[in-house]
């Protein structure tokens, strides 16, 4: 006896739709106006930031270069969500292809990883300066901390890859509505028909061994850096201040992480549109925040921006 297999008509989604914050109804557009003044916000302070930096040869030190990568990173996290979720909000424009959506989450998790790893690096020059200031310049010469930049550079690429690429594989054939503002990890994840044990334990990895052990490493080295500042009591205040701006950055957004990549993976009451916000607000807050912390309380880079803002008010000015 023959036996005929039985095909499914199964339609494969290539197409989807981001939905974010549609509980808000006809209120959702109004979000196009916090949302644009936080994107603004974002790219001017950041880019005031990188060009004061940059024009500044005082500011030319390992710190500072820190600092100027960090301002690179956050003025290009929102680059590549904020324009289509703006557009989506005001003209409700949704869609997005498949591929489009998974090049959009890898820029998205690459720079986002590295908001963190950035802090990382901080804490290793806060670390040589501090407790070692004799062999600072040594530690800090670029042929000798690239062995401190490549291990996680590599860890981050492999990772975010890694991910992005099985998400790829997946196939989506019951849903193709993200409730999202953007192409999310575990938001397209979930959409797919199939097993998705491979995708969920992959991205708990790449939590724990980016955001979560960035965060070990930094506590575990600033318990180094205030022993020693206690113990030797010497320049006990700006150390303390330089550091504590560190650890406020990195507290905030390891909070914001941790509740928006978890809050998919434990069952919780959270609202779908608090889920949504706190995703946006783990990759838009820092980049509004982290520009505005360093630039008010690093004393140096204070005082350029001034200076630059002044030089560009008089410039501008009406003439005498």
């Amino acid at each position: 006896m023959q036996i005929i297999p039985v095909m499914e008509n199964v339609s494969l989604h290539t197409h989807f739709i981001l939905n974010g914050f549609y509980e808000l109804g006809e209120l959702r557009p109004l979000l196009f106006i916090p949302f644009s003044l936080m994107f603004t916000v974002s790219l001017f302070a950041n880019s005031l930031l990188l060009y004061v930096i940059i024009s500044q040869r005082s500011l030319h030190s390992p710190m500072y270069i820190l600092i100027a990568g960090m301002a690179c990173v956050d003025l290009s996290v929102p680059v590549f969500f904020c324009p289509h979720m703006l557009l989506s909000f005001l003209f409700d424009w949704k869609g997005i292809s498949l591929i489009g959506c998974l090049v959009q989450m890898h820029f998205i998790h690459f720079f986002g990883a590295f908001q963190s790893t950035l802090l990382v690096w901080m804490a290793l020059d806060r670390y040589f300066a501090i407790c070692t200031p004799l062999y600072y310049h040594k530690h800090m010469t670029s042929s000798r901390f690239v062995k401190f930049l490549l291990p996680l550079v590599v860890r981050n690429v492999l990772l975010i890859t890694l991910f992005v690429s099985l998400a790829g594989t997946l196939s989506f054939c019951y849903r193709n509505v993200i409730n999202h503002c953007f192409c999310e990890h575990m938001a397209l994840v979930e959409l797919a028909c199939g097993s998705t044990t491979i995708n969920n334990l992959v991205g708990l990895v790449a939590m724990f061994l980016i955001p979560v052990l960035d965060f070990v490493f930094i506590a575990s080295s600033y318990v180094v850096i205030f022993s020693s500042v206690l113990r030797s009591g010497r320049s006990r205040v700006k150390a303390l201040h330089t550091c504590i701006t560190h650890i406020m950055v990195i507290t905030v957004s390891l909070i914001l992480a941790l509740v928006a990549f978890l809050s998919y993976r434990i069952r919780n009451g959270l609202p779908a549109a608090s889920r949504v916000f706190f995703s946006t607000m783990y990759l838009l807050f820092p980049s509004c925040f982290n520009p505005v912390i360093y630039g008010i309380r690093t004393t140096e880079i204070r005082q350029h921006i001034l200076k630059t803002l002044s030089c560009h008010s008089l410039q501008n000015g009406p003439s005498s």
